[in-house]
């Protein structure tokens, strides 16, 4: 985009009486725009403060031409910057895409204080700290958040990053760029894992599967000695329950009415029953909550999830699906006619 020139044509006639007052913004914006070794700071403040009285009436073209002239500036007037940066959004727009040095808390208030326009030119800058991209999130408008996940110069904090897989439960379309974002941590992806749609959860797995290999070597010996005690420390049962590879509560097991986690998945062929859900999830070591989730999950990775992590085989998946009474389709979605494990 061209800037424009004060001494191209104007769009519409200019009176006499307001050529004076065009040349006079000219002439100082000249004079703001002077390098520190041809103006000292006092004279230029004072001449920021006046060009800052004349814009304030004046055309929205002469503003738009004036930030077209400040936009390269290292050190713009803080009264000039302000005054341009919460104007109409044709007169902003060269500052916000191409000021390079506009300090955060400017950006910050004119989030705050300008439009929602204003805050979509800001996610498209071409570097965006956390402050600024901290207080883009905070206002909570989709269209911008999605701009910043599109944003490869976007820096997210930890607050913003937790603050969006929040929100993108109520907004699905921030899943793929989240994704997409170097910030997110294994913890967030395993909570958009809730809500994402069979691509994006197969992502997550691939990108955030985590090895135990050398956690497993690490505690070999712990384990003998953990069961020497009872698995009486609950800190040392719940910590070598995950490093093991076969996830279990072993504890369960002898309050259990089953044998094992295998004899109480196959009282699953009579159908699922809200205490049999819950029998398993005890065994398998997880929260009630968690089972829950997993039991009514729409799709089949978390029931796949829950077999491999407590060692359990293949036909395992295929007792639960069918206990839980859920359709048997192909890897096109069609409903087949005999019984099937879901895709995984």
């Amino acid at each position: 985009m061209a800037e424009p020139a004060f001494d191209a044509a104007p769009q519409k006639p200019v009176p006499a009486i307001g050529r004076a007052r065009r040349a006079l913004v000219k002439r100082l914006a000249d004079v703001v725009c002077l390098p520190s070794s041809r103006v000292n700071a006092f004279e230029r403040s004072m001449t920021a403060d006046l060009l800052v009285e004349m814009l304030r009436d004046g055309e929205a073209e002469d503003r738009k031409r004036v930030g077209w002239r400040l936009a390269g500036l290292t050190d713009i007037p803080t009264s000039v910057l302000r005054l341009l940066l919460r104007d109409e959004i044709e007169v902003a727009t060269p500052l916000l895409q191409d000021g390079t040095s506009i300090p955060d808390s400017e950006l910050v208030l004119c989030i705050r204080h300008a439009s929602v326009g204003h805050r979509r030119q800001i996610a498209h800058r071409r570097e965006i700290s956390e402050l600024v991209v901290d207080a883009l999130v905070e206002a909570g408008e989709p269209d911008v958040i999605e701009l910043l996940l599109k944003n490869a110069g976007a820096r997210f904090s930890a607050s913003a990053i937790e603050r969006v897989v929040a929100t993108s439960r109520d907004h699905p379309r921030f899943v793929p760029g989240l994704l997409r974002r170097s910030e997110l941590r294994p913890s967030h992806a395993y909570v958009v894992f809730w809500w994402a749609d069979p691509e994006a959860r197969r992502t997550i797995l691939q990108r955030f599967a985590v090895s135990r290999e050398v956690l497993q070597e690490a505690a070999s010996d712990i384990f003998p000695l953990a069961t020497a005690e009872g698995w009486q420390d609950p800190l040392v049962r719940k910590a070598l329950q995950f490093i093991e590879r076969r996830q279990r509560n072993r504890a369960a097991v002898q309050k259990s009415p089953y044998e094992s986690l295998d004899e109480a998945i196959a009282a699953t062929r009579d159908g699922m029953t809200r205490e049999l859900a819950s029998e398993i999830a005890y065994l398998a070591g997880i929260k009630p909550t968690t089972g829950a989730k997993i039991f009514t999950d729409p799709y089949g990775e978390p029931l796949a999830i829950l077999c491999k992590a407590t060692g359990l085989p293949r036909t395992a998946i295929t007792a639960l699906w069918c206990g839980l009474r859920r359709p048997d389709t192909d890897s096109l979605g069609r409903r087949s006619s005999g019984r099937s494990s879901p895709t995984t």
